[in-house]
């Protein structure tokens, strides 16, 4: 399974990424092992997430996200 989720960081910002594995790389953000961005806004939490099949699947979903704005973002929790 892959998956496309949204993490909330502790300043409040949102950032998306995609993974096969959604609980360790959780905890890599939290520990500081994750991406750049999470590594100065921990802790983290999941916000959001979607599930797929297939790789190619996942990161085109991670693509479109990462354009979305903040607010579009924030709806797909609802």
């Amino acid at each position: 399974m892959h998956y496309v989720y949204i993490l909330q960081c502790s300043d409040d910002t949102l950032y998306t990424g995609w993974t096969t594995d959604l609980e360790k790389r959780i905890k890599n953000h939290n520990e500081k092992k994750g991406a750049k961005y999470t590594r100065s806004r921990t802790p983290v939490s999941l916000f959001y997430c979607e599930e797929y099949d297939n790789k190619s699947d996942a990161l085109k979903r991670e693509a479109e996200i990462k354009k979305m704005p903040r607010s579009k973002k924030l709806m797909l929790a609802k």
